[in-house]
């Protein structure tokens, strides 16, 4: 167990509060690894407190809250899990093993899906040659991950491992970057962020299912298609950045309404509890936005002064 450090201020923790995963890059030599850092904003994404991490090596990531209200904290390249409370304690969760953990999913049975962030042993040339971090292998292992999603009790006991189809986006690593359960609780929908399909797994039959959304070359000029990330609203209405958009699907993966956001790099998508806003951020600029899901807004927004590292963002609804 470990806590925040004497330069963190934590505040009381307040419905309609944001928490931003926004790592302290200072390493010059990985673009990626730096200090662990969550900032607390209130609703109106105003500066409210900072954590300061003392756990994680490599970007903070996969923000979420439990039932509990308890938020939940990934550090994929430093496979490191923590638990992050109102009383201030920082708990790492070693029991879930050293896996490359992208994010989680809380079931109504109390049971919970942890997605691998990664897949495969190697990075496509084009896009390492461009990169300054490097993707550690699981240890033991010549292969940085399988890309599966895993059923844990909630004390960390392992329940089932599901064979999950990976795309690999534009590096060919990535796994399930980011996913939802569907409200019928058995279907999960996911995708491999940069790559343009919207997958989905059937956790009941163990199985996978037709794409929900899926594009294949030739794509329209431009940028190719890509998913980012996903979330349900209020309503259950599914919502996706893809590409430069916010979109609303329907059941059968049919576009209700876009939404176009300006610039790219629109990567994390919180709905948020009201039902009619959403939270989203730019990777590349480091900007968080409060979204109209009614006619595609931007409502308030914050320069966090972070580029390239906010790996995360969302509401705290309670209790």
């Amino acid at each position: 167990m470990s806590g925040p450090t004497h330069d963190a201020t934590v505040a009381a923790w307040e419905p309609g509060d944001v928490f931003v995963g926004a790592t302290v890059l200072d390493d010059p030599m990985d673009d990626h690894a730096g200090r662990g850092r969550i900032l607390q904003l209130d609703a109106a994404l105003r500066p409210k407190g900072v954590w300061m991490l003392a756990d994680t090596s490599h970007l903070v990531g996969g923000l979420k809250f439990d039932p509990r209200g308890v938020l939940w904290a990934f550090d994929s390249q430093g496979f490191a899990v923590l638990n992050l409370h109102r009383d201030g304690r920082v708990v790492r969760r070693r029991e879930f093993g050293a896996r490359a953990w992208s994010h989680a999913n809380f079931a109504a049975d109390g049971t919970l899906l942890l997605a691998e962030h990664v897949v495969g042993d190697a990075v496509d040339p084009a896009v390492q040659a461009r990169m300054r971090t490097r993707i550690p292998f699981m240890a033991g292992t010549q292969r940085f991950g399988d890309g599966h999603v895993f059923r844990f009790a909630a004390d960390g006991t392992p329940l089932a491992e599901y064979g999950t189809a990976t795309h690999g986006g534009m590096g060919g690593f990535l796994g399930v970057t980011m996913s939802v359960l569907a409200p019928d609780q058995r279907t999960l929908i996911y995708c491999s962020e940069t790559g343009p399909r919207l997958l989905r797994y059937d956790l009941a039959a163990d199985v996978q299912l037709p794409d929900l959304q899926s594009s294949t070359p030739p794509y329209p000029p431009g940028s190719p298609p890509m998913f980012f990330a996903l979330d349900h609203a209020a309503d259950g209405t599914l919502w996706v950045l893809r590409s430069g958009a916010l979109e609303a699907l329907d059941e059968t993966g049919q576009t209700l309404c876009q939404w176009p956001l300006e610039g790219f790099g629109w990567a994390l998508l919180d709905c948020m509890a009201d039902g009619v806003h959403a939270l989203v951020s730019n990777f590349f600029t480091g900007e968080i936005a409060k979204i109209s899901l009614i006619d595609g807004r931007t409502i308030a927004s914050y320069a966090s002064g972070a580029p390239r590292a906010i790996a995360g963002v969302v509401e705290f609804t309670g209790p």
